[in-house]
Protein backbone atom coordinates (compact mmCIF):
# COMPACT_ATOMS: atom_id res chain seq x y z
CA UNK A 1 0.00 0.00 0.00
CA UNK A 2 1.53 3.42 -1.02
CA UNK A 3 0.47 6.96 0.48
CA UNK A 4 -1.59 7.44 -2.91
CA UNK A 5 -3.69 4.02 -2.37
CA UNK A 6 -4.64 5.48 1.52
CA UNK A 7 -8.03 7.93 1.57
CA UNK A 8 -9.29 6.98 4.91
CA UNK A 9 -8.09 5.71 8.16
CA UNK A 10 -10.87 3.06 7.89
CA UNK A 11 -8.62 2.05 4.45
CA UNK A 12 -5.50 1.55 6.17
CA UNK A 13 -6.59 -0.38 9.24
CA UNK A 14 -8.66 -3.00 7.56
CA UNK A 15 -5.64 -3.29 4.91
CA UNK A 16 -3.00 -2.85 7.20
CA UNK A 17 -3.98 -4.87 10.66
CA UNK A 18 -2.04 -7.78 11.68
CA UNK A 19 -3.47 -8.71 15.02
CA UNK A 20 -6.13 -6.82 16.95
CA UNK A 21 -7.89 -7.49 20.81
CA UNK A 22 -9.28 -5.72 24.13
CA UNK A 23 -6.29 -3.37 24.40
CA UNK A 24 -4.01 -3.70 21.23
CA UNK A 25 -3.50 -2.87 17.79
CA UNK A 26 -0.72 -4.37 15.87
CA UNK A 27 -0.27 -2.44 12.27
CA UNK A 28 1.66 -2.49 9.21
CA UNK A 29 3.15 0.62 8.88
CA UNK A 30 3.59 1.41 4.85
CA UNK A 31 6.88 2.88 4.23
CA UNK A 32 6.54 6.65 4.15
CA UNK A 33 4.19 6.87 7.13
CA UNK A 34 5.02 8.21 10.57
CA UNK A 35 3.52 6.43 13.99
CA UNK A 36 3.17 10.35 15.31
CA UNK A 37 4.35 13.86 15.68
CA UNK A 38 4.09 14.57 12.30
CA UNK A 39 1.87 17.84 11.11
CA UNK A 40 0.28 16.44 7.96
CA UNK A 41 -1.84 13.15 7.02
CA UNK A 42 0.79 10.59 7.09
CA UNK A 43 0.96 10.54 11.15
CA UNK A 44 -1.06 7.79 11.65
CA UNK A 45 -2.35 8.58 15.31
CA UNK A 46 -3.67 11.67 14.24
CA UNK A 47 -5.40 9.91 10.94
CA UNK A 48 -7.13 7.35 13.40
CA UNK A 49 -7.80 10.48 15.44
CA UNK A 50 -9.33 12.64 12.42
CA UNK A 51 -11.52 9.23 12.25
CA UNK A 52 -12.67 9.01 16.10
CA UNK A 53 -10.07 6.40 17.35
CA UNK A 54 -7.80 7.01 19.58
CA UNK A 55 -4.13 5.25 19.67
CA UNK A 56 -1.33 5.52 21.90
CA UNK A 57 2.28 4.04 20.55
CA UNK A 58 3.70 1.63 22.50
CA UNK A 59 6.89 2.30 20.77
CA UNK A 60 7.72 3.67 17.35
CA UNK A 61 9.86 2.97 13.85
CA UNK A 62 11.08 5.66 11.73
CA UNK A 63 9.02 6.95 8.87
CA UNK A 64 11.59 5.36 6.05
CA UNK A 65 10.89 2.06 8.28
CA UNK A 66 8.23 -0.22 7.24
CA UNK A 67 6.79 -3.34 9.07
CA UNK A 68 5.07 -3.93 12.37
CA UNK A 69 4.00 -1.47 14.82
CA UNK A 70 2.05 -1.89 18.47
CA UNK A 71 -0.40 0.49 19.65
CA UNK A 72 -2.82 0.58 22.51
CA UNK A 73 -6.17 1.22 21.82
CA UNK A 74 -7.12 1.48 25.66
CA UNK A 75 -4.68 3.77 27.98
CA UNK A 76 -5.29 1.34 30.77
CA UNK A 77 -3.29 -1.31 28.37
CA UNK A 78 -0.47 1.46 27.50
CA UNK A 79 1.54 1.36 30.41
CA UNK A 80 2.18 -2.33 30.70
CA UNK A 81 2.70 -2.42 26.58
CA UNK A 82 5.17 0.39 27.03
CA UNK A 83 7.16 -1.05 30.07
CA UNK A 84 7.62 -4.59 27.98
CA UNK A 85 9.85 -1.84 25.61
CA UNK A 86 11.85 -0.53 28.61
CA UNK A 87 12.72 -4.08 30.25
CA UNK A 88 13.48 -5.33 27.09
CA UNK A 89 11.33 -8.25 27.03
CA UNK A 90 9.82 -7.28 23.41
CA UNK A 91 11.57 -9.60 20.77
CA UNK A 92 12.16 -7.07 17.79
CA UNK A 93 13.53 -8.89 14.38
CA UNK A 94 14.80 -6.64 11.14
CA UNK A 95 15.04 -7.11 7.77
CA UNK A 96 17.81 -4.85 6.52
CA UNK A 97 19.01 -4.37 3.20
CA UNK A 98 23.07 -3.29 2.74
CA UNK A 99 24.10 -1.61 -0.30
CA UNK A 100 27.94 -3.65 0.44
CA UNK A 101 28.99 -7.21 1.21
CA UNK A 102 31.37 -9.05 2.87
CA UNK A 103 29.53 -8.76 6.60
CA UNK A 104 30.70 -12.74 8.12
CA UNK A 105 27.58 -14.58 8.75
CA UNK A 106 26.98 -13.36 12.79
CA UNK A 107 28.18 -10.11 14.37
CA UNK A 108 27.36 -8.14 17.85
CA UNK A 109 27.44 -4.58 17.21
CA UNK A 110 28.55 -2.56 20.93
CA UNK A 111 29.31 1.11 19.71
CA UNK A 112 27.69 3.76 21.79
CA UNK A 113 25.71 6.63 20.27
CA UNK A 114 24.85 10.43 21.06
CA UNK A 115 23.05 12.99 19.61
CA UNK A 116 25.64 15.64 17.90
CA UNK A 117 24.74 18.75 15.75
CA UNK A 118 20.94 18.84 13.88
CA UNK A 119 19.96 16.65 16.49
CA UNK A 120 21.50 14.07 14.77
CA UNK A 121 22.44 10.44 16.68
CA UNK A 122 25.85 9.52 15.67
CA UNK A 123 28.45 7.14 17.30
CA UNK A 124 30.20 8.81 20.70
CA UNK A 125 33.76 8.17 19.33
CA UNK A 126 35.69 8.87 16.30
CA UNK A 127 35.39 6.13 13.37
CA UNK A 128 39.09 5.18 13.47
CA UNK A 129 38.55 4.23 17.03
CA UNK A 130 36.16 1.73 16.10
CA UNK A 131 37.60 -1.94 16.34
CA UNK A 132 35.93 -5.67 15.26
CA UNK A 133 37.32 -8.02 17.52
CA UNK A 134 36.02 -11.90 16.77
CA UNK A 135 33.02 -10.91 15.67
CA UNK A 136 32.21 -7.93 17.44
CA UNK A 137 32.64 -3.88 16.89
CA UNK A 138 33.29 -2.00 19.76
CA UNK A 139 35.20 1.22 20.89
CA UNK A 140 37.80 1.04 24.02
CA UNK A 141 36.90 3.41 26.80
CA UNK A 142 39.09 5.95 26.61
CA UNK A 143 37.78 6.83 22.95
CA UNK A 144 34.33 7.51 23.59
CA UNK A 145 32.91 11.29 24.48
CA UNK A 146 32.40 11.80 27.71
CA UNK A 147 31.64 15.73 26.91
CA UNK A 148 27.71 15.08 26.13
CA UNK A 149 25.35 12.33 27.11
CA UNK A 150 26.33 8.70 25.68
CA UNK A 151 23.66 5.96 25.54
CA UNK A 152 25.04 1.97 25.61
CA UNK A 153 23.74 0.63 22.38
CA UNK A 154 23.81 -3.17 20.96
CA UNK A 155 22.82 -4.82 17.62
CA UNK A 156 22.85 -8.31 16.67
CA UNK A 157 22.94 -9.52 13.00
CA UNK A 158 22.57 -12.55 11.04
CA UNK A 159 23.41 -12.55 7.47
CA UNK A 160 20.71 -14.38 5.60
CA UNK A 161 21.65 -13.52 1.73
CA UNK A 162 24.81 -11.62 0.01
CA UNK A 163 24.37 -10.36 -3.31
CA UNK A 164 26.76 -8.21 -5.80
CA UNK A 165 25.87 -5.21 -4.44
CA UNK A 166 23.86 -5.76 -1.67
CA UNK A 167 23.46 -7.94 1.75
CA UNK A 168 20.24 -9.09 3.10
CA UNK A 169 20.27 -9.06 7.27
CA UNK A 170 18.33 -9.94 9.98
CA UNK A 171 18.75 -7.88 12.52
CA UNK A 172 18.10 -7.84 16.55
CA UNK A 173 18.37 -4.42 18.32
CA UNK A 174 19.10 -5.25 21.65
CA UNK A 175 18.75 -1.90 22.95
CA UNK A 176 15.82 0.55 21.26
CA UNK A 177 17.69 3.67 20.54
CA UNK A 178 16.66 6.31 18.03
CA UNK A 179 18.03 5.35 15.11
CA UNK A 180 20.15 2.83 16.36
CA UNK A 181 20.31 -0.34 13.65
CA UNK A 182 21.04 2.84 10.85
CA UNK A 183 23.50 4.11 12.44
CA UNK A 184 25.53 1.31 13.75
CA UNK A 185 25.08 -0.42 10.56
CA UNK A 186 26.11 2.76 8.58
CA UNK A 187 29.70 3.56 10.95
CA UNK A 188 30.80 0.04 10.61
CA UNK A 189 31.04 0.53 6.79
CA UNK A 190 27.45 -1.15 5.92
CA UNK A 191 24.70 1.46 4.96
CA UNK A 192 21.46 0.83 4.59
CA UNK A 193 20.18 0.54 1.15
CA UNK A 194 18.54 4.40 0.65
CA UNK A 195 18.88 5.54 4.00
CA UNK A 196 18.24 9.73 3.82
CA UNK A 197 21.05 9.73 6.79
CA UNK A 198 23.87 8.51 4.99
CA UNK A 199 22.84 9.31 1.49
CA UNK A 200 21.89 12.56 -0.78
CA UNK A 201 18.87 11.98 -2.34
CA UNK A 202 18.59 8.02 -2.50
CA UNK A 203 16.90 6.32 -5.21
CA UNK A 204 15.52 3.80 -3.63
CA UNK A 205 13.23 3.32 -0.24
CA UNK A 206 15.41 2.42 2.95
CA UNK A 207 15.98 -0.86 3.28
CA UNK A 208 14.85 -1.29 6.81
CA UNK A 209 11.69 -3.23 7.54
CA UNK A 210 10.31 -3.85 11.37
CA UNK A 211 9.78 -8.12 10.68
CA UNK A 212 8.41 -9.26 13.72
CA UNK A 213 7.55 -8.33 17.31
CA UNK A 214 6.92 -10.47 19.72
CA UNK A 215 5.09 -9.29 23.24
CA UNK A 216 2.68 -9.79 26.19
CA UNK A 217 -1.03 -8.39 24.76
CA UNK A 218 -3.08 -7.69 27.29
CA UNK A 219 -4.98 -10.77 27.51
CA UNK A 220 -1.62 -12.22 29.25
CA UNK A 221 -0.62 -14.25 25.93
CA UNK A 222 2.37 -14.05 24.56
CA UNK A 223 1.86 -12.85 20.71
CA UNK A 224 3.82 -12.98 17.92
CA UNK A 225 3.16 -10.65 15.23
CA UNK A 226 4.87 -11.16 11.78
CA UNK A 227 4.89 -8.76 8.71
CA UNK A 228 6.33 -10.07 5.48
CA UNK A 229 8.22 -7.08 3.59
CA UNK A 230 6.32 -6.10 0.14
CA UNK A 231 7.57 -6.34 -3.48
CA UNK A 232 9.04 -2.76 -2.85
CA UNK A 233 11.46 -4.11 -0.05
CA UNK A 234 12.00 -7.40 -2.13
CA UNK A 235 13.41 -5.41 -5.28
CA UNK A 236 16.32 -3.79 -3.06
CA UNK A 237 17.89 -7.43 -3.24
CA UNK A 238 16.23 -8.79 -6.48
CA UNK A 239 13.63 -10.61 -4.41
CA UNK A 240 16.22 -12.39 -1.72
CA UNK A 241 13.59 -10.88 0.90
CA UNK A 242 10.66 -13.51 0.32
CA UNK A 243 9.93 -15.54 2.65
CA UNK A 244 12.69 -15.25 5.11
Amino acid sequence: MTLADVTTWADLRAARTLYEDDGALVLDKPVGWSVMGERHDTDLVRLAADDGEKLWPAHRIDKVTSGVVLFATRLEAHGDLTRQFNRRTVGKSYLAVTGTVGLPDEGRIELPLSVGRKNRVRIAAPREAIALVDGVWTVPDDAVDTSKETYPSTTTFTRLESRERATLLEVHPLTGRRHQIRVHLAWIGHALVGDPLFEKNPTTRTGLHAHRLAFDAPDGQRRTVTAEPDDEFRALLGGAASGT
